[in-house]
């Protein structure tokens, strides 16, 4: 009797748009190589609790438009602990389950790094966050989508801005990393964006305000990062309220930026990343997370992409600073 490899998979932490569509891959893709596989519901807690599901092609059928994730997403304080492990551990053995997929965010390559090496367990983790934060490959799944939910909001909100002649303070999602609001700044033409990769000079930012509302522009619009070091987009628009004098309007924009349908590039980048994962199983390659860069698959290791910091591009803020004047 010949004995077929056997890949779990499941989502972990934050959903992310695109997640889906790297789901169908790696199963559609683990099928056509012969592996068996099986889907794990609600993450690592899933794991924990036995949550095991037996998936064929017809499992991911009709799912790669979809957002969010079929498989379920939890955080799990119970994988956290020694038995909580120890009992994920059993269950894939009582499954037969000899690889585990993981698609998440930081925390769940930390689980994973964590699992593979106290309990030697394979283990690939493709990048699954809106906030594009994890190190190891240029956009993440779920960020194309994210920016560009974020986007068309604030071109509605631009509409309302510019008829009403007022200031508004838009906050995007970005709790460690302004990858969002720097992207959706420059392409939402805003006067300012506020990030915690760098500091915020609420003098700057008011007299910035204030030339631009002297040279007559009608709406003005600035895009902070929740995770702002001189804080949300309420408090740093009642800071600058003091000094510039102008009515404004504050636009949280939340979870909106996760939902929704995914953009084809999230759907490529996904199910490219997918069948890279199953190819890594094939080629014995484990304890690392498969990326994009520059065009090319990489496989970085777990501890890596959370531990180094994935740089923004500075040369986006000097743009959007001459762009706005």
């Amino acid at each position: 009797m010949i004995v077929k490899t056997r890949i779990g998979i499941l989502t972990s932490g934050g959903d992310a748009p695109g997640m889906n569509a790297a789901i169908r891959a790696v199963v559609r893709t683990a099928l056509h190589y012969g592996f068996d596989v099986v889907g794990i519901q609600d993450g690592y807690n899933g794991l924990v609790l036995n949550y095991i599901e037996r998936f064929h092609r017809g499992s991911v059928a009709n799912i790669i438009q979809r957002g969010g994730t079929i498989l379920g997403t939890a955080r799990s304080k119970e994988f956290e602990t020694e038995k909580g492990m120890a009992r994920a551990k059993q269950v894939l053995e009582d499954h037969g389950i000899d690889v585990v997929i993981v698609i998440g965010g930081d925390g769940t390559m930390r689980g994973a790094e964590a699992f593979s090496i106290k309990y030697g367990v394979q283990m690939i983790g493709l990048p699954g966050t809106i906030d594009n934060d994890l190190y190891g490959t240029d956009f993440t799944i779920g960020f194309d989508t994210a920016i560009n939910n974020a986007l068309q909001a604030i071109d509605q909100i631009r509409d309302t801005a510019a008829s009403l002649e007022r200031l508004f303070f838009i906050e995007v999602m970005g709790r460690l990393s302004g990858f969002i609001g720097l992207a959706v700044g420059l392409a939402g033409g805003a006067e300012d964006v506020m990030i915690p990769e760098t500091p915020t000079d609420i003098n700057a930012l008011a007299h910035k305000i204030n030339e631009s509302i002297k040279k007559g522009k009608k709406s003005n619009i600035v895009i902070v990062s929740e995770g702002d070091e001189a804080g949300n987009a309420f408090t740093i628009a009642a800071k600058v309220k003091n000094l510039v004098h102008e009515d404004y309007r504050v636009a949280v924009l939340g979870y909106i930026q996760r939902g929704g349908t995914p953009t084809a590039n999230d759907r490529i980048l996904a199910s490219k990343l997918g069948f890279a994962a199953v190819s890594a199983v094939r080629e014995g390659k484990f304890g690392c997370m498969i990326g994009e860069v520059k065009q090319q698959i990489v496989c970085t290791p777990f501890r890596e992409t959370y531990e180094k910091k994935k740089k923004i591009d500075p040369t986006l803020y000097k743009i959007i600073e001459i762009l706005a004047t």
